[in-house]
């Protein structure tokens, strides 16, 4: 998957929270979250609005990024609910890991293979 089909999946599974997300549909989304984060902290200070349309588009972007982490977590066989180790130092760096790892080969209890395997 390239970087604008995991931008219009991430757009069209909004608030998909079932099914599987491959790696590079997770890697692709977190990198244009990072990028356009970046590109809207420009524009805020240009503007001078203190960071309210960044703020404003992270909150537009924070329930498919749930829901393409959550997708992720089922490709590896994983509840959904793993993703609050957030929530602890040391569980972020497992998430981390988690994420950069291959996710399950074949259908699993989340549903069939992304890769169509």
């Amino acid at each position: 998957m390239g970087f604008v089909e995991a931008i219009q999946s991430g757009f069209n599974h909004y608030v998909t929270f079932s099914g599987r997300a491959q790696r590079s549909a997770y890697w692709y989304w977190t990198l244009f979250v990072i990028v356009l984060s970046i590109v809207l902290n420009f524009v805020d200070a240009a503007l001078g609005t203190a960071g309210l349309i960044g703020g404003l588009v992270a909150l537009a972007l924070l329930l498919p990024g749930l829901a393409v982490s959550i997708r992720r977590l089922h490709d590896l066989d994983r509840s959904g609910w793993w993703l609050l180790l957030i929530f602890t130092g040391i569980g972020m760096i497992l998430l981390i890991v988690w994420y950069c790892m291959k996710g399950t080969t074949g259908p699993n209890s989340y549903g069939p293979d992304p890769l169509g395997g």
